[in-house]
């Protein structure tokens, strides 16, 4: 062609269209995802095989977030049984690490990168777990798109192109600084960047590693991955590079089944998984915002009053959570306390006229991916999977294609802190799948995927839907606001100026991003009356919303 398209840059809006299907649905960050989950509803799979059709894809086709080493949480509607069932998928820290090793190895704060913050991996166990339980086809079968697509290759998107190149970047600064202490570090050059570099938009990439491994999890239930060959190779590779995961860590592992935790707002029961998880974050921020009244429309979603109630009931929740979300076997209080509508009401009251400095209270005295599926008979499910930070640890299993998540690094080292890390122990979790109930009835799974970014995205989301009226994509499109610590807050470059300008004046400390690539990416499905499916899916990345 003589030039190249720079496919990252989009100089003009482009506008996005609602999808409607009524057989089923399936929305994604990316579009191969949400068409190999399509694939297994059209092939006879329900909701539950079509996400973890998906969910497999996904460590293939976007590595950058996710990986055979991630955790998973889900929400599984049954429409037969009109029940909602939760699933954590999340890895516990191994038997041989404490923190008062890792504070004698210098660092007084969890590490991001390397084996320390490395917990035994979910989301293989979730996989298998949900086929067993709720799935109409063999794990095996649910596994074939991502094996074909990690045998044969795929184009890698723009927006992940780019989130390779910063891993990239920043794996290789640490190989300079850390020399012969980084070994740990090498396979994920070998399998990432086999070229020496990132994949450039629109450039094949391919594992057979990765094809491998997913045929023996899908042959084995994921037997083969916590007690067999792999979970073999994990243990030696740990040993050689200084890691503390075992394999008896990975044989004594399988997620569990849990009682989905719900606030009322509007109307509407809003569903989160309970901790370890912090979508009670986003609950208790709704259970502090339903005691104000908002106006429907965008002039009040875009008031500069409505922007500060949303931020200050967001930066109590997190006063809060920061304080007391843990493994739940620790914490000194319970889901219950924290969202009782008395202590919503007395958080509520804290709201004044100026930003103030989030403080935690006591309720006692008064680079992640996000899938969700519908099927033509009514079961949906909200599921979430995610490495943590871009790529995870950086720790990959040599000729496997496991890469392992960095879930540790949410653990605290100090010593009687609920979240203090501990062997075999839950860290508190940001991934955070969603759902919406009315009367009992189903209206579907939402979730906006980022870090510390999905509470606060979840609570713009459905304030848009409940509060200001607007439609799913348009829900999505809104621009966002995250609150980063202290009074600092973040604005996407599309945010209102106007409004800006009056928080600044109301004490918030103002910055617009550069880009909005760390504002969370989301996707909705929303049952009609007529039973019919609407989807949405993020402007923020390439979303995808697959339907028949």
């Amino acid at each position: 062609m003589g030039f190249k398209f720079d496919f990252q840059e989009y100089r003009y809006p482009s506008r996005r269209e609602m999808v409607f299907g009524r057989n089923g649905m399936v929305c994604t960050s990316q579009p191969l995802a949400a068409q190999a989950g399509l694939d297994v509803l059209k092939a006879g799979g329900n909701a539950v095989d079509a996400a973890v059709a998906t969910a497999a894809a996904m460590t293939v086709l976007e590595p950058t977030s996710n990986g055979l080493g991630s955790d998973a949480f889900a929400l599984v509607w049954l429409e037969e049984k009109k029940e909602l069932l939760g699933l954590n998928a999340s890895g516990c820290a191994p038997a041989a690490i404490t923190a008062e090793k890792v504070r004698a190895q210098g660092y007084d704060k969890m590490p991001d990168r390397g084996w320390i913050p490395v917990m035994v991996p979910g989301a293989p166990s979730a996989w298998a777990e949900l086929v067993k339980k709720y799935g109409r086809r063999t794990l095996r079968e649910n596994l074939e798109p991502a094996i074909n697509y990690a045998k044969n290759g795929y184009g890698v998107t723009p927006t992940i192109a780019g989130l390779w190149k910063s891993g990239f970047d920043m794996f290789e600064k640490i190989r300079r600084a850390e020399g012969e202490k980084a070994a740990w570090l090498e396979p994920w050059f070998s399998h990432f960047a086999p070229e020496g570099r990132a994949p450039e938009a629109g450039e094949v990439w391919s594992s057979r590693e990765m094809a491998d491994t997913l045929e023996k999890i899908g042959d084995s239930l994921a037997e083969e991955f916590y007690r067999g060959n792999l979970a073999d190779r994990m243990d030696a590779f740990s040993r050689e590079t200084g890691g503390y995961l075992r394999k008896e860590d990975l044989a004594g592992y399988w997620c569990e089944w849990v009682k989905p935790i719900h606030v009322n707002y509007r109307g509407y029961d809003v569903w989160e998984i309970p901790p370890n998880g912090d979508g009670i974050i986003a609950l208790m921020a709704l259970n502090t915002l339903k005691n104000f009244e908002f106006e429907r429309g965008m002039a009040s979603r875009e008031s500069a009053e409505t922007c500060h109630r949303q931020l200050e009931a967001m930066k109590l929740a997190f006063a809060d959570g920061n304080r007391y979300v843990a493994d739940p076997a620790y914490m000194t209080v319970s889901p219950d306390e924290l969202l009782s509508d008395e202590y919503g009401r007395r958080r509520a009251s804290l709201i004044g006229d100026e930003a103030l400095y989030p403080e935690a209270g006591d309720p006692k005295s008064g680079g992640t991916i996000y899938l969700c599926t519908a099927d033509g008979e009514g079961n949906m499910v909200s599921f979430i999977q995610s490495n943590y930070k871009g790529f995870g640890s950086g720790v990959v299993i040599p000729g496997t294609g496991i890469s392992l998540q960095d879930r540790g690094a949410n653990f605290s080292l100090e010593d009687g802190a609920e979240n203090c890390l501990g062997p075999g122990k839950k860290a508190f979790h940001t991934i955070i799948p969603g759902f919406l109930t009315r009367n009992g009835e189903a209206v579907g799974p939402f979730g906006v995927m980022g870090a510390f970014m999905q509470p606060q995205g979840h609570v713009q989301v459905l304030m848009n839907l409940l509060d200001f009226g607007l439609n799913p994509q348009e829900a999505l499109d809104a621009p966002r606001w995250q609150w980063i610590g202290e009074k600092k807050i973040q604005l996407e470059p599309s945010f209102p100026k106007k409004t800006a300008e009056v928080l600044s004046g109301m004490g918030h400390d103002i910055e617009y991003a550069a880009d909005s690539i760390s504002f969370g990416r989301g996707e909705i499905i929303w049952k009609l009356e007529n039973s019919v499916y609407a989807g949405a899916c993020e402007p923020r990345a390439a979303g995808t919303a697959a339907a028949w």
